[in-house]
C-alpha cells in the first residue's frame, strides 16, 4: 500500500466506507436544512410573521431542530445499537450544562435576595 492508496481509505473514525452517511450527499442535505433552518429563524424575528409573545417560542422550537440537524447529519448521532454510548455521553453533559446553569442561577438569586440595601448619602 503507498501513500495514494492510504489518502483513499482515510475516513472519520467510526465511519465506515459503505455507511450512506459518509456520502457527500448526506453532508449536502444536512448544509441545507441548517441554512433553512437559520434563514427561518431570522424570518421569525424579523418580521411580523408570527404572533409577537409566540416569537419566542418559535425559535426555541428552530434552535432545537438546528441542533438536531447539526447532531444527525455532521456528528452522525443516529438511533442504532452502535450509538448507545454516544447518547449517553450527550445526555449526561447536557445533565451537567443543565445543573451548571441551574446552579449558577440559584446562587446569584440567592446573593441577590440577601444583599443589604446600602445607605444613599
Amino acid at each position: 500500500m503507498n501513500g495514494d492508496d492510504h489518502l483513499l481509505e482515510d475516513r472519520t473514525p467510526g465511519v465506515e466506507s459503505h455507511e450512506a452517511m459518509a456520502s457527500v450527499l448526506w453532508y449536502t442535505v444536512g448544509l441545507g436544512l441548517a441554512i433553512v433552518a437559520t434563514i427561518a429563524s431570522f424570518i421569525v424575528a424579523q418580521t411580523s410573521l408570527l404572533w409577537p409573545p409566540g416569537i419566542s417560542v418559535g425559535l426555541i422550537v428552530l434552535a432545537l431542530a438546528q441542533m438536531g440537524i447539526h447532531l444527525v447529519f455532521f456528528l452522525h448521532l443516529g438511533s442504532g445499537p452502535d450509538d448507545t454510548n454516544n447518547i449517553l455521553a450527550l445526555a449526561f453533559g447536557v445533565l451537567i450544562v443543565f445543573l451548571v446553569i441551574a446552579g449558577s442561577i440559584w446562587i446569584v438569586a440567592n446573593l441577590n435576595a440577601n444583599m443589604t440595601t446600602m445607605p444613599i448619602k
